[in-house]
């Protein structure tokens, strides 16, 4: 079945006086793997839930293959939806728990009756067609050893893995999965987030995710919108994001684990005063007001205190994470992180006074009046 593009056109919704949404607008094409990332309480759930058709919107439209959704009932909507906390029946097999959406969308209510049903007058090849399907779908998900289990024997991972092929047996136009993985362990996150962005590449079909994971909307989208505030800021590939952040605020929540920050004066030809010196940042040309220069760990460097350029910085804290280390250093009670190879970290003191510059090609400059990308547009006009 032919997957669908999604539309979402300047939808708003209110809890009260608590407005949730704000003319929000979104396309998703047919088979793209679209993440709404953001933190809690920003609406990504609630617009899932829209779409879906678990809750109205107040204004605003959804369009799924060209037809309006809001007059259609949830279960003929052709989307599934998976939850955070798997929704399994706890009384039912795994297979039982597979086939649930089959079995009450393919076999009348008599058909369902135990023992009697499925002797009934074309029950049997029904009941061969849905079971066909089921351990396909759990052959898929690796779950075809574990069919007569219940869910209380399951662990969190296996779990998951069972909502899944409850959503995927019925082969939907469209998923939607709601912080699928926000109840797995990290081994277990990582492993799950793999198996899902398998399942996509074989299934191709449409799915929206929600989660406030940097590093799950990265792993997995083929485009991350970023929402605040009940509003979509900035939608973009993973990679574009990471470099291109729209605002300080899409880049703080974006900085993996940490972004450093410098309050600067308002640029002279683009050239901002760092260490004595001045260096030129690409964003601040152009700009003559005072802002916020950022730039993230692996974009600066630890050099001699004397180097022309360089922020004179004191070592206060090092933290070994692997092949690398975050090195913590401080100006005058501004505290600043570098990533270095742990090989040279080694090397370094607490207490010992260094240098650090940056790269001013990967620096950003936020003015203090907006976004980066709409004060340059404004130079481009």
């Amino acid at each position: 079945m032919a997957a669908l593009d999604l539309h979402i056109d300047k939808i708003s919704k209110s809890f009260g006086a608590t407005a949730v949404l704000r003319d929000v607008s979104l396309r998703v094409a047919a088979g793209e793997f679209v993440t709404l990332l953001g933190p809690s309480g920003c609406g990504k759930s609630t617009l899932l839930r829209i779409i879906a058709g678990l809750e109205r919107a107040d204004q605003g439209h959804v369009r799924a293959g060209g037809r309006e959704l809001e007059s259609v009932a949830p279960k003929d909507r052709d989307l599934a939806f998976v939850f955070q906390s798997y929704a399994l029946y706890p009384h039912l097999s795994v297979y039982d728990n597979i086939a649930a959406p089959l079995v009450m969308r393919e076999l009348t209510s008599l058909e369902r009756v135990p023992v009697i049903g499925p002797l009934l007058p074309g029950a049997v090849e029904r009941n061969r067609s849905i079971e066909a399907r089921v351990r396909k779908t759990s052959a898929l998900l690796k779950l075809d050893t574990l069919l007569d289990r219940r869910p209380a024997a399951l662990s969190g991972g296996q779990r998951q893995r069972v909502a899944l092929g409850r959503a995927m047996v019925r082969k939907p136009k469209i998923f939607l999965m709601d912080e699928p993985l926000a109840n797995l362990d990290a081994a277990l996150r990582i492993h799950t987030r793999g198996e899902i962005a398998r399942l996509h590449k074989e299934m191709k079909t449409t799915t929206v995710f929600v989660t406030h994971d940097q590093a799950e909307a990265a792993a997995l989208s083929d485009r991350v919108a970023v929402m605040f505030g009940g509003e979509i800021r900035q939608i973009a590939s993973p990679a574009d994001l990471y470099r291109d952040p729209i605002d300080l605020e899409v880049a703080r929540f974006l900085a993996q684990p940490f972004l450093n920050e410098l309050a600067v004066t308002a640029p002279i030809g683009g050239a901002l005063p760092i260490g004595g010196s001045r260096i030129v940042i690409r964003d601040a040309v152009g700009c003559r007001e005072a802002g916020t220069l950022a730039f993230r760990p692996e974009h600066a460097a630890l050099v001699g205190r004397d180097q022309q350029g360089a922020l004179p910085v004191r070592v206060i804290r090092i933290e070994h994470t692997g092949t690398d280390a975050q090195v913590f250093v401080d100006d005058d009670g501004a505290e600043f992180v570098v990533r270095i190879a742990a090989e040279l970290a080694q090397s370094l003191q607490v207490g010992e006074d260094l240098g650090l510059t940056i790269d001013p090609e990967k620096a950003w400059f936020f003015p203090a009046s907006g976004s980066r990308h709409r004060r340059n547009q404004m130079k481009a006009a």
